[in-house]
């Protein structure tokens, strides 16, 4: 035997003998039946819970859709906070390695993608399962999704060779049809549903939806890992949230723009008819000049009206600023104030569209997310199903 074959013969034995080298990570993917079901709340629960239990997690969004810049890379912005929370240490880039952009399915279609998403995707796993006891990977949406350019949900677990944990909506007979139908694409692929979890189920209904859901599931066979009550906080937003999402410019009171609205109004009416409708913490919508609308909502914020009433800010609509008597007042009344250039029509649109994140910031958020897995979801289930 020559002195290569020797050391290439010996390496392999050592491989073999080294657990590191033979472990296989453990993995769970979590998708959706739809967008905005809580797959987020529902991977952070499980990474708190996991790292008590194993040590050290990882995390990947394989393929992302709402991506922002970080280090210089276009990246989910769902993995940028897992690494903040958690302080994961791999590589954000490798935390998600495709981001669809603007114009991503025509290049793909064209055959003009720089790099191999399939590549990437397997080569940014291996990096980040390496040294972790067990990886958590974010699916975007229902299980078909992507598939225009072939990383569906569906395909992108099977490459990953793990289990699927669909997140579904509360309710009975709706997210049940979802399931299924969801299922069976995971079926068609090959890949098995570990279990569901139903989320944002309505509190005053828990008792009977957790009961039926429970028992049409079990009637397709599909296991139910937990069924959690909606938390209203998750999906409040603040005025900060507003600036951020919708691009406005902060008028006053930017320290105050993490407080939180409870509801919106608009402030198209007459000035004391629209201070009849206010309830605390509202947020108002109004035309930047109607400062007889903007002094009273001061007036009643400050208690120097009949009513008192909690503002928690204002959006002035239409690019226009209030005079300085105004501007002066609406500081000293320490009412957060954002100017949009656009009219009160489309920004209160936009208001409504939002769609609520959790951030690295929002504290008070990721822990109640985080207690309401632990507290909800049958985590035994989910270590049996990690492989």
């Amino acid at each position: 035997m020559d002195v290569l074959t020797y050391i290439n013969t010996s390496i392999e034995k050592i491989k073999t003998l080294s657990p590191m080298a033979s472990k296989r990570p453990r993995r769970i993917f979590i998708a959706a039946t739809r967008q905005n079901v809580g797959k987020t709340t529902v991977s952070l629960g499980l990474i708190a819970v996991l790292k008590e239990r194993l040590g050290n997690i990882g995390f990947i969004k394989p393929v992302g859709q709402r991506y922002m810049l970080e280090g210089g890379f276009k990246v989910d912005e769902d993995s940028v906070l897992m690494q903040r929370i958690f302080g994961m240490d791999s590589a954000i880039q490798d935390m998600s390695p495709v981001a669809v952009e603007k114009g991503y399915t025509e290049r793909f279609l064209d055959g003009k993608l720089e790099q191999d998403p399939v590549a990437q995707i397997k080569r940014s796993f291996a990096n980040v399962s390496c040294g972790k006891e067990a990886v958590i990977i974010e699916g975007t949406g229902h299980a078909g999704v992507g598939s225009v350019f072939d990383l569906s949900n569906a395909a992108v677990a099977k490459m990953l060779d793990s289990k699927v944990i669909l997140v579904s909506q509360g309710g009975i007979g709706n997210p049940i049809d979802e399931i299924s139908l969801n299922k069976s694409l995971f079926d068609r692929k090959g890949v098995k549903l570990a279990g569901v979890i139903v989320n944002k189920v309505i509190p005053e209904k828990y008792d009977k939806i957790s009961r039926y859901v429970r028992v049409g599931l079990e009637r397709l066979e599909i296991p139910v890992l937990g069924v959690v009550p909606y938390v209203e906080t998750l999906d409040i937003p603040t005025m900060r949230d507003f600036k951020e999402e919708l691009d406005m410019h902060v008028l006053s009171g930017e320290e105050y723009l993490d407080r939180q609205m409870k509801k919106v109004l608009v402030g198209a009416n007459d000035a004391k008819e629209t201070a009849q409708d206010l309830e605390d913490d509202c947020m108002v919508i109004t035309p930047g000049n109607r400062t007889d609308l903007v002094g009273l909502l001061i007036k009643v914020h400050s208690g120097k009206f009949k009513i008192r009433k909690r503002i928690a800010g204002l959006i002035l609509s239409g690019r226009v600023a209030p005079n300085w008597r105004v501007y002066n007042a609406l500081k000293s009344a320490t009412i957060p104030t954002l100017v949009s250039r656009h009219d009160t029509y489309y920004v209160a649109a936009k208001v409504h569209d939002l769609t609520v994140k959790i951030k690295s910031r929002d504290k008070n958020k990721i822990k109640l997310a985080m207690d309401a897995i632990e507290y909800h979801v049958d985590m035994e289930g989910v270590m049996k199903n990690l492989g």
